[in-house]
């Protein structure tokens, strides 16, 4: 059974993680549970603070087949479209409430890769908005930020009122 995502407001889900210095043994096997976790939820993608680990790792699988996820230390996003796309986002952190969010369509990524090379990578549609999704939560951001002030405060009293958040 993997282990659970933590609960907002946790205040690790604030707080910016911790760039990753090498790829190891360790870094392998927390993103195979990442992974685990992700399909369990099921999801497109899972940071690593998600778990309350602090460190910048995330883990992406927006195919139709699965099994394809894509494993990034460090992500960073180098070049983002203009144009935006609209999907309706989510967080195991805060369960039963989702809002809809534009971000860019499609963005180049620049990460470390399984094998501790610097990989770029470009991602498109819901792989795009996962990637953005995750580098968020790494920045100690929540999708939810997106929102206006007043979309947001409904959301979370919405969360509440559900016994989360």
């Amino acid at each position: 059974m993997p282990r659970p995502c933590i609960p907002w407001p946790d205040k690790r889900l604030r707080t910016p993680a911790e760039d990753v210095t090498a790829i190891s043994d360790e870094t392998r096997a927390l993103w195979d549970e990442m992974i685990a976790v992700m399909e369990a939820m099921p999801g497109v993608g899972l940071a690593a603070v998600q778990l309350g680990e602090m460190q910048r790792l995330a883990v992406v699988d927006a195919s139709s087949e699965r099994g394809q996820a894509v494993r990034m230390a460090n992500p960073e996003i180098l070049h983002a479209s203009a144009q935006l796309r609209e999907h309706e986002e989510a967080s195991p952190n805060l369960p039963g409430v989702s809002a809809k969010i534009s971000r860019p369509r499609a963005v180049t990524v620049r990460f470390l890769n399984q094998e501790g090379e610097i990989e770029e990578r470009d991602f498109v549609g819901l792989w795009a908005t996962s990637v953005q999704h995750q580098i968020d939560h790494l920045a100690g951001r929540m999708y939810f930020d997106r929102l206006s002030k007043v979309k947001r405060d409904m959301l979370l009293r919405r969360a509440r009122k559900l016994g989360a958040g």
